[in-house]
């Protein structure tokens, strides 16, 4: 499986965090493993909601959570968001 590194900004720790993440796994699934590493990095501080959404960080363009990062166009050193 093929894995990238991207970045990923959480506004509501002011945290950011390098992450390796599959290429073909949909986004739906990567973002249940951010939430659960950076609720438990952030020490509980940082819930996720129905709300909570990935989106690019320069665009603040919303990513599709049925969509792989690979048809996303994710690559090393993208950079997101977790809000």
């Amino acid at each position: 499986m093929d894995k990238i590194i991207i970045e990923v900004y959480i506004p509501a720790i002011s945290q950011t965090l390098d992450v390796f993440i599959p290429q073909d796994l949909r986004l739906s699934e990567i973002e249940g493993l951010m939430i659960a590493a950076v609720t438990e990095v952030s020490g509980g501080f940082f819930t996720s909601s129905q709300d909570t959404v990935i989106c690019d960080k320069t665009t603040g363009t919303v990513l599709d959570v049925n969509m792989s990062a690979r048809e996303l166009g994710l690559s090393n050193g993208s950079m997101l968001m977790l809000i």
